[in-house]
């Protein structure tokens, strides 16, 4: 059993930054590639990053060059720094550990002015 825990969310203007944590138990996260998720009021949610073992990356067009995703396996941590922020922006991020049932409990990032 895994369990995945986000933090780092919160209120931030247009522009400003935030860097989300997942820290995820156990000791098989160096070996599955790590995702973010979000999901805004009243839609689906939908994929933003994705980090392999590897260490590749890629991202969804909607962030691309405003959001980075990175790993750190020595903590069991991955990590979304979030830059120029939009209000459409906002939602509820998770990590998920792909291919595995494992998801976190989300935490809010709200971008309002």
């Amino acid at each position: 059993q895994v369990q995945l825990v986000e933090s780092g969310g919160g209120l931030v203007q247009p522009g400003g930054s935030l860097r989300l944590s997942c820290a995820a138990s156990g000791s098989i996260f160096r070996i599955y590639n790590m995702a973010w998720y979000r999901q805004a009021p009243g839609k689906q949610r939908e994929w933003v990053a994705t980090i392999n073992s590897g260490y590749s990356t890629t991202y969804a067009d909607s962030v691309k060059g405003r959001f980075t995703i990175s790993r750190d396996n020595a903590k069991n941590t991955v990590y979304l720094q979030m830059n120029s922020l939009k209000p459409e922006d906002t939602a509820v991020y998770y990590c998920h550990m792909v291919g595995q049932d494992y998801w976190g409990q989300g935490t809010q990032v709200t971008v309002s002015s």
